[in-house]
């Protein structure tokens, strides 16, 4: 059984997905994973932003014309009078739903469950398609498997048991419908994966059920050697390993969710990046094995604010990065990058969120300097511990670029240099130029 995941823009239009209704049959039994449409999740989020405001008429204005949208695509989807009065129904009970909070009370936890509005909206948009034009499919609420601990991490063993369970009500079913992101928490309560983590469902649900592999479907052709937003003549990359996929798509790569590759990862399931512009074409392939040598890509993340602690307490101090380290620590802040000299650290984090508390903590031990609106830029490939020459070939590309910090050696898949903001197009072209 494969896995196979669509992003909001296959399910964005009718016209979309009634070309996902061609795509999705087989012979082979799969499992589809779906995003909200495209937009949706965003409108959900403002009105839940007018709720927290309380300023309900704005919020129930909102409402309105998103359930207005929906009206016009069922009209555009559907063809039957049945589909019709389905769809419509499903419209009505879903919006009387997110409307009833303009008359109540709201909270963090009732937020989480108007997002997952989207995702239940659209996988029953597309089963009941499916229904109108005869084929066969089973609708598999994602809300009766998928759960998280009370650390908000995956619970596996939980989500392996009932979807086994569900898949075998249906033993002779080829087709399963199922939503991404939306899962419930420990108490049983409504809850998501956080934005991108339909590609985490799709990864989770892949390793429950052992997939044969799980296919990521956007609207681009796999990982490109480059940001295709801002540099010309990208190409896709054939096939990747585990390590540099995730690389790739930690450091900014915005074709695939991060979190997406460690469950495929740990049961050795082979990962397809496909697109559904060209489904003919083969993508990128993602597996355990390492093909290549040398730099095969390069990815952006922007947001990233540099903090730079200088004290003499570090010189032949031992504990001091530990200290340092727990105060990013208590306040849930990763680090992305660090470097360090006998009298300095200098570290990024892309949550500033606790900035301020941080600074505070961290003017005990020193002099602080903040850095914001930086970039880094993340060259990924199997070189740097074997091949000679692969660092000076990247520091050459980028001889005209001001660097801020420069990150080598700590993985043998990738050099990431941190550049501000502003230099980072030019960066990734003078890369391309002169490493492709």
């Amino acid at each position: 059984m494969k896995v196979l995941k669509f992003g909001g823009t296959s399910v964005g239009s009718p016209e979309r997905i009634k070309n996902l209704a061609q795509l999705v049959q087989s012979d082979e039994s799969r499992i589809i994973v779906l995003s909200a449409m495209a937009g949706t999740t965003n409108s959900l989020v403002e009105i839940a932003d007018l709720l927290y405001k309380r300023e309900m008429e704005k919020a129930d204005e909102k409402i309105t014309n998103l359930e207005a949208q929906y009206r016009v695509r069922i009209e555009e989807l559907f063809t039957s009078t049945k589909g019709k009065e389905k769809g419509n129904e499903l419209i009505t009970s879903h919006f009387n739903y997110i409307r009833n909070f303009v008359y109540r009370s709201f909270t963090a936890l009732q937020e989480k469950a108007i997002l997952a509005q989207g995702e239940l909206i659209s996988t029953a948009f597309f089963h009941y398609y499916l229904t109108e034009i005869g084929v066969d499919s089973v609708f598999l609420p994602a809300l009766n498997f998928m759960r998280i601990d009370k650390d908000g991490e995956p619970d596996s063993y939980y989500i392996k048991e009932n979807l086994e369970r569900e898949l075998a009500q249906y033993p002779n079913q080829k087709l399963f419908i199922t939503q991404g992101f939306i899962c419930r928490n420990t108490y049983g309560e409504v809850d998501n994966l956080k934005r991108g983590g339909s590609d985490y469902s799709a990864s989770l649900i892949g390793a429950a059920i052992k997939s044969d592999e799980v296919q990521i479907w956007t609207d681009i052709d796999g990982f490109h050697n480059n940001d295709p937003r801002f540099v010309e003549n990208t190409k896709a990359l054939k096939q990747l390993s585990f390590d540099e996929a995730a690389e790739l798509a930690y450091f900014g790569a915005k074709i695939m969710h991060p979190s997406s590759i460690m469950p495929c990862q740990q049961y050795s399931i082979p990962v397809r990046l496909k697109n559904t512009l060209s489904p003919s074409d083969e993508g990128t392939l993602i597996t355990g094995d390492m093909v290549g040598k040398g730099i095969k890509a390069i990815a952006a993340k922007d947001g990233i604010t540099a903090v730079k602690i200088k004290s003499g307490r570090m010189l032949l101090a031992y504990g001091f990065l530990r200290k340092v380290f727990e105060i990013f620590e208590i306040y849930k802040t990763p680090i992305d990058m660090i470097t360090t000299s006998e009298v300095a650290i200098s570290l990024t984090i892309d949550d500033d969120t606790h900035l301020a508390e941080i600074e505070s903590e961290l003017l005990k031990f020193g002099l602080v300097e903040i850095d914001r609106n930086q970039s880094i830029i993340c060259i990924v490939g199997d070189f740097i511990s074997e091949s000679a020459g692969s660092a000076k070939k990247v520091l050459e590309a980028l001889e005209s670029t001001p660097l801020r910090m420069i990150s080598y050696g700590g993985s043998k898949h990738n050099i990431s240099v941190l550049v501000n903001q502003e230099n980072k197009v030019a960066a990734l072209r003078a890369l391309s130029s002169h490493l492709f």
